[in-house]
């Protein structure tokens, strides 16, 4: 079938990437094949150095995980992608792909926690230097880019708080002042679905795959999605020869699987963030809710200009603060209490134990996760059942 930009999502996310195949099974086949037999040197040479399409050994590539690559280029906007092992994976592999001694990344400090770590401790013991920045100040990203500044690495929506950047204004600033600085977005939270930043400037997309690609929970993957040279180097120098962390072909057919309702989850999981969003902001003790859907939130505005809806993803905090948060987690029961974000399910947790246990205190007051934050991914549950677990959680809060 020759999908087309033309097509609806629901059309692409079933069919991009797909190929077919000797039997002509409508179901990607798994390839669990660790190496692959050539007719000769001939043959291993040309698919070695590139010449011709082939596999030579699984940790570079898989015929089941193409389709999967192909499938997720296609709907970002990309010229290629790179599956990994992990959404942490992807961050690494192409951190290390892009960056060297001497090198300068500028980063929102509202990102994952081990991106966070990553790039602000990791990354600078091998000479990189690190800058976390407000993004969504057009200004501070002016000041702070250097002569050896080589990358801004941003989410939006953030991790855990939602913070929204400009992903356009972001593009513009950093390739005017130097047309060779990669901005890398991550758009786990929004997912292609909502969000698209290579149309919008950037040069590479991250995913943790585990989220809401996959969406049903038992997969871990990322994706580095990008030109094709860039996805190359990453696949070739960070996959091959330094972190090892290629992703299976039962993994890559699950997610294939997964993705042919994706246009129907992310429907409902915005439908339903919109809804408990509205309902928390509305509650006596709720004190704050962050969710880009609200008018009320800070950066809807631009959420509305490079968003075509809002997501599942949002967090609160509560009046009776921590012990408020303790007491109405311990109340749930639809709601599961437990990390990550992105299955059918709905997930919620404690920011300070649970998300971002591993930071500091400066880090979290720099971000601004207090110590009541609770995040929440809201689940494809009817909206109803949701919000009324929420509420009589709520009710069972007595400070």
């Amino acid at each position: 079938m020759n999908v087309t930009k033309e097509m609806g999502f629901g059309t692409q996310a079933i069919h991009a990437g797909n190929k077919r195949n000797l039997y002509g099974s409508m179901g990607t086949p798994i390839v669990p094949a660790v190496t692959y037999e050539f007719d000769g040197i001939d043959e291993a040479e040309a698919v070695f150095f590139g010449h011709k399409p082939g596999y030579a050994y699984s940790r570079g590539g898989n015929p089941t995980q193409t389709v999967l690559e192909e499938k997720l280029a296609f709907l970002e906007g990309g010229e290629k992608c790179v599956m990994t092992g992990s959404g942490m994976a992807a961050v690494a592999s192409c951190l290390m792909t892009a960056l060297r001694p001497g090198d300068h990344v500028i980063s929102s400090p509202v990102v994952y926690g081990n991106s966070h770590s990553l790039i602000g401790e990791y990354m600078t013991q091998f000479g990189v230097e690190a800058d976390f920045i407000n993004l969504s100040d057009p200004e501070q990203l002016k000041a702070a880019i250097r002569p050896n500044t080589k990358m801004v690495y941003l989410e939006s929506p953030g991790n855990p708080l939602c913070n929204i950047c400009d992903i356009e204004e972001i593009c513009r600033i950093a390739h005017e002042a130097n047309p060779a600085i990669m901005v890398v977005c991550d758009n786990t939270f929004a997912t292609p679905f909502n969000q698209n930043p290579l149309k919008l400037g950037a040069d590479v997309v991250i995913h943790s795959v585990t989220k809401y690609i996959n969406g049903h929970g038992d997969v871990i993957a990322g994706a580095v999605i990008g030109k094709a040279d860039f996805i190359k180097r990453v696949r070739e120098d960070a996959l091959l020869h330094m972190t090892g962390a290629a992703i299976g072909a039962m993994e890559s057919y699950q997610i294939i699987r997964g993705m042919k309702t994706f246009e129907l989850r992310m429907l409902r999981h915005n439908e339903n963030g919109l809804a408990v969003a509205q309902f928390l902001e509305k509650h006596p003790k709720v004190k704050k809710v962050y969710y880009p859907g609200l008018e009320s939130f800070t950066g809807h505005d631009i959420a509305c200009k490079q968003m075509r809806g809002f997501g599942g993803m949002l967090a609160f905090e509560l009046n009776g603060g921590v012990e408020a948060a303790k007491q109405m987690l311990k109340a749930c029961d639809l709601c599961a209490v437990a990390v990550s974000l992105g299955d059918a399910d709905t997930l919620i947790a404690h920011g300070t134990t649970m998300t971002h246990d591993d930071c500091s205190e400066e880090l979290l007051k720099t971000i601004g996760i207090t110590p009541d934050l609770i995040r929440m991914s809201i689940g494809i549950e009817n909206k109803e059942d949701i919000i009324n677990d929420l509420a009589q959680a709520l009710d069972k809060v007595t400070v």
